[in-house]
């Protein structure tokens, strides 16, 4: 049996498809993954066939600099995170007018791409990103059985009278005003009506006699593929979703690293582990006032920095851990807390580890993320631009106190999400669902 995975070349999308594709792996199976040549290195890491695929015009081996960028996707990503220092409603309505030309990138060229590269390779099974629109509108015209895969917030499929694009939830540190939240869902709007019919106009192309979609942003494959603990999403809204599993998470293997397992060795303070990811660790002035925060307290930081210089954070103490790149997986199975934007991975990383978090959401799904952590009582949501030093400080030292009955429930969570339960659960899914060789 072969297994075609489809994924952008971001390696944040890359680590958790192709963590799914182990299951298949350890089943003797063969994976071939159809990406580009930023994330070689991942594919070859996990042991997995590589077949060209350009999805977009942008890139990220793991850590994403606008100066890396092509030219147009560079100033792209200068504007995404411009916004980002203004608001959540201002990044929101950024992200919103981008959409076309970052999901649905050259559909008609990319899907006859994916067409011929599902000729070549000849899978039995195929899961792609949820949000590779133009490799899915290549399946699903020209007919061929697929998973895709929401990493994120499961509201990255609208389901219901939802818009793409406009959060269904946001944490309460998130004030906006009525008539800027009118003025971003009447955006939205456009812009769903805009990205449909360009959606269908690339559908005519490959196949005329398709029946057009009235909304692509809620269109899926055969299955529905969450990575996210169902324990989190609301039953009601769950019925209205079409055939899928929740995954749970699909948390990566790591590479053993020296000076981590030394560090890691050394006491046992509490860790605090910080992490902005690939993309918004950007924002080396939030990182600054996160470490100005930490500073003082009885913990021991680790610190990823990205593409932030990491003497933007002023003076390092000498117990803590701070460099670009650090092993999240093996950090969080022994940290106290987690600090980040919220990402997919990094909130599903934690609950798996059974670790409170600190979310300080930018962008995307990221708030409706946080706003459900939040309501779990698995940990707090700030306003990143907003939270001063000793805010996110009491914050903290909140949630390190915290006990109860939420605390449990984020441990026995976490034991239900460990040791490989999400590919395992994507695989029987498969195997019960879905077979196109």
């Amino acid at each position: 049996m072969t297994l075609l995975i489809i994924s952008p070349d971001y390696a944040s999308h890359l680590y958790p498809l192709a963590t799914l594709g182990t299951a298949w792996q350890a089943a003797g199976e063969r994976v071939v993954v159809a990406t580009g040549p930023a994330t070689d290195a991942i594919v070859e890491s996990f042991g997995f066939e590589r077949v060209h695929l350009q999805l977009g015009r942008g890139s990220n081996p793991g850590v994403i600099r606008a100066e890396d960028q092509p030219t147009g996707e560079d100033d792209a990503l200068r504007g995404f995170f411009d916004a980002t220092r203004v608001g959540m409603v201002e990044t929101l309505a950024f992200q919103a007018a981008a959409r076309s030309d970052d999901l649905l990138w050259n559909p008609v060229a990319v899907a006859r791409d994916v067409q011929r590269i599902v000729a070549e390779v000849r899978p039995d099974q195929v899961i792609v990103d949820h949000l590779a629109f133009s490799a899915r509108l290549a399946l699903t015209s020209a007919g061929i059985a697929h998973a895709d895969v929401v990493l994120g917030h499961p509201s990255a499929l609208p389901v219901g009278d939802e818009v793409y694009g406009y959060p269904p939830d946001w944490p309460h540190a998130f004030d906006p005003s009525p008539d800027a939240l009118e003025s971003l869902l009447r955006l939205c709007e456009r812009v769903r009506d805009d990205f449909t019919a360009q959606w269908n106009e690339a559908l005519r192309q490959l196949d005329p006699g398709a029946v057009p979609s009235r909304d692509a942003f809620a269109e899926s494959g055969d299955l529905l593929l969450l990575n996210y603990p169902q324990e989190l999403h609301d039953s009601v809204r769950g019925e209205l979703l079409p055939p899928h599993a929740f995954l749970g998470s699909a948390v990566r293997t790591e590479a053993p690293d020296a000076e981590v397992e030394r560090w890691l060795a050394e006491n046992d303070i509490p860790i605090v582990y910080v992490s902005f990811g690939s993309f918004l660790s950007v924002r080396g002035d939030v990182l600054a006032r996160v470490a100005d925060a930490l500073r003082g307290l009885d913990v021991r930081v680790a610190l990823a920095t990205g593409s932030t210089d990491a003497d933007e954070l002023g003076a390092i103490p000498d117990s803590w851990l701070v460099r670009g790149f650090l092993p999240q997986v093996r950090l969080l199975e022994h940290s106290a807390i987690a600090v980040s934007h919220g990402g997919n991975n990094s909130v599903t990383e934690s609950m798996t580890a059974g670790v409170p978090m600190l979310l300080l959401p930018f962008s995307t799904d990221q708030f409706a993320g946080a706003a459900a952590i939040a309501a779990a009582g698995f940990g707090e949501a700030l306003d990143p631009n907003g939270a001063s030093a000793s805010e996110l400080r009491a914050a903290v030292e909140r949630i390190l106190s915290a006990s109860g009955a939420n605390r449990h429930a984020l441990v026995r969570l976490g034991e239900s999400l460990a040791g490989g339960t999400g590919p395992r659960r994507a695989r029987e899914a498969m195997l019960e669902a879905i077979s196109i060789g």
